[in-house]
């Protein structure tokens, strides 16, 4: 159990025969000696359960300038230890933790390619982008080249949510600042953008502004059907789950039906 705020970012429960959870002892940090109440978003197990893979949002808490602007220390940027990496052990309790290079700025989302074991893409809200990785045997992180959407709109355009097709060919990026979707061409490993945006931008109700001071439609997590046909990405500012047909070919999404929704609170979406 991943907590955004420290010190003990990490708790862990055990589950019993009759599925009931109970609260383990055991809890970690992704702080460090000199970073102390760092921002956590995502946590994610390695597919064969070895390693615990934690990306870093900022480095201290958000705050407000005397101006009224936003106070915020991004993570990895330029500390090369926005990635934090937990070995786990066979009781399931978490090793000393590692700090490594995530490759970009403000790390957010963590997906492990299909049938991979190594293999992971991570998105960046302030890198503005979407980069391959690698974990060896030993946890040791390797990263291929950031690849940037357009962002003439204005930085950052905080893309923070990934979807990955079944056959690892596409990749669909959520960009909270923009109210937009990107999707990547995934060959060999390397990342080409495809479509940006990918849809229409859905508008906001106009009182919601992005880090970049563009006004939002703030969509947060999305879905993408087993069968890559069709892609739901929640935009809570406008009060709308949208549904759209997804063109594999051309990267394109069709908008294809909407659903209303609770206004700013929904986050988290997930299907089978």
């Amino acid at each position: 159990m991943l907590h955004a705020f420290g010190p003990n970012h990490l708790r862990s429960y055990t589950v019993a025969e009759d599925g009931k959870l109970k609260l383990r002892p055991e809890r970690a940090s992704v702080n460090t000696a000199t970073k102390t109440d760092r921002v956590s978003t995502q946590a994610v197990l390695s597919p064969d359960g070895r390693f615990l893979l934690v990306d870093i949002l900022f480095d201290a808490r958000p705050a407000v300038n005397p101006d009224g602007s936003p106070n915020l220390v991004v993570a990895n940027a330029p500390d090369p230890d926005g990635l934090v990496i937990f070995p786990v052990r066979d009781d399931g309790a978490l090793g000393e933790a590692s700090f490594a290079n995530a490759g970009g700025a403000g790390p957010f989302y963590i997906a492990f390619l299909n049938r991979s074991r190594d293999t992971f893409l991570n998105g960046f809200a302030v890198g503005d982008g979407v980069l391959v990785s690698r974990i060896n045997g030993e946890g040791r992180v390797t990263d291929g080249p950031l690849a940037p959407i357009d962002t003439a709109l204005g930085k950052p355009s905080e893309l923070c949510w990934l979807q990955v097709t079944s056959d690892n060919s596409l990749v669909l990026a959520t960009n909270f600042g923009y109210g937009t979707v990107s999707t990547y061409r995934l060959v060999d490993g390397r990342l080409s953008l495809l479509q940006d945006p990918a849809n229409n931008a859905i508008p906001g109700d106009g009182t919601f502004r992005a880090v970049n001071g563009l006004v939002s439609s703030g969509p947060s997590d999305s879905w993408l059907t087993p069968d890559d046909q069709y892609f739901y990405q929640i935009f809570g500012n406008a009060q709308v789950l949208v549904s759209y047909h997804l063109n594999k070919t051309s990267g394109r999404l069709t908008e294809i039906g909407r659903n209303p929704i609770p206004y700013n609170s929904p986050q988290g979406l997930a299907g089978f």
